[in-house]
């Protein structure tokens, strides 16, 4: 029985801590998918504390470990090589050159590698000039996976951060900051990518920031990009 991972669904757990940015409160979440081969792929890694490295251990060891983006989701994935030397480190667009200190496996793309696509389906977000993210798609479990670009503070959030969420344009909604969408240059490419992301089955919402959507994830996100489409 795992301790700090979350069940959420078949083959799929979270794990969330604490971040703050710029002294709001926006917490951080990690997923961890066990694909049919039987690895753990981690989406977005925390922190391997003795704690979350013993549940991972549990549920079979880390194959795959992925960022969202070159911003999002890399701070600690030299850890999980060094835990399980059999882990293959995926780079988000750009974030080869932003960490040259690390070796990596492989590039993630816009679309899924064969070792994963049984399980995971993906889109590369384009058209923002800061960064491109790569969003996931868990079919068993009907999950679409993102970080900087999906962001849900909800009413569970401190006061601070409700307050700061409700001006940028995203209390209460999955979509991204008000500085995100300033930094879309390409519309085009933007609203395509977020077509393909509504294209997949997901009713539950895994954000980068702040809290999950457990259900009603799609009209989640059709109400929170709705001025972008």
């Amino acid at each position: 029985m795992t301790t700090v991972l979350e069940p959420r669904g078949d083959r799929l757990w979270t794990h969330e801590e604490p971040l703050r940015f710029y002294g709001f409160e926006i917490g951080r979440i990690t997923t961890v998918i066990r694909l049919s081969s039987g690895g753990l792929f981690v989406q977005s890694p925390a922190e391997l504390t003795p704690a979350l490295e013993a549940d991972l251990r549990e549920l079979g060891g880390v194959r795959f470990v992925a960022p969202a983006s070159k911003l999002h989701g890399h701070l600690y994935m030299e850890q999980y090589r060094e835990a399980f030397p059999d882990a293959e480190l995926l780079a988000a667009p750009g974030l080869d050159g932003r960490r040259s200190d690390l070796r990596f496996d492989g590039l993630l793309g816009d679309a899924p590698d064969p070792r994963w696509a049984p399980d995971l389906d993906q889109v590369a977000v384009l058209g923002n000039r800061l960064l491109t993210e790569i969003a996931f798609f868990h079919r068993q479990s009907r999950t679409l996976i993102l970080g900087d670009v999906g962001y849900h503070i909800g009413r569970d959030s401190p006061l601070k951060t409700r307050l700061m969420a409700r001006l940028l344009g995203m209390y209460e909604q999955v979509g991204p900051p008000r500085d995100y969408r300033l930094a879309v240059t390409n519309e085009a490419s933007f609203r395509r990518s977020i077509r393909e992301i509504l294209a997949w089955e997901f009713d539950r919402v895994i954000p980068g920031h702040g809290e999950i959507v457990e259900t009603g994830g799609k009209r989640a996100v059709l109400e929170g990009f709705d001025s972008l489409l």
